[in-house]
């Protein structure tokens, strides 16, 4: 019995240097990062916006013609 509670105090402890050092080495990573400035976030936005507003409309077409098969159909 004593060996299994040894067993997992040993546990607890490596699962919480891996847990920090987890965090470390995720700073580290982050601090590596080249952050993207103002007019470049714009234009992603821009890009991003773009996108959403074509599928938008492209879907719309898709299900307006669909619905239309599906009038004539059931009639």
């Amino acid at each position: 019995m004593a060996a299994f509670l040894g067993n997992i105090g040993r546990g607890i402890r490596r699962s919480v240097s891996g847990t920090t050092g987890f965090f470390r080495g995720s700073v580290q990573e982050l601090k590596k990062v080249r952050w993207p400035g103002r007019q470049e976030m714009v234009n992603y936005t821009l890009v991003v916006l773009l996108t959403v507003v074509i599928l938008s409309v492209f879907f719309f077409i898709i299900d307006s013609g669909i619905l239309q098969l599906v009038n004539l159909i059931t009639k």
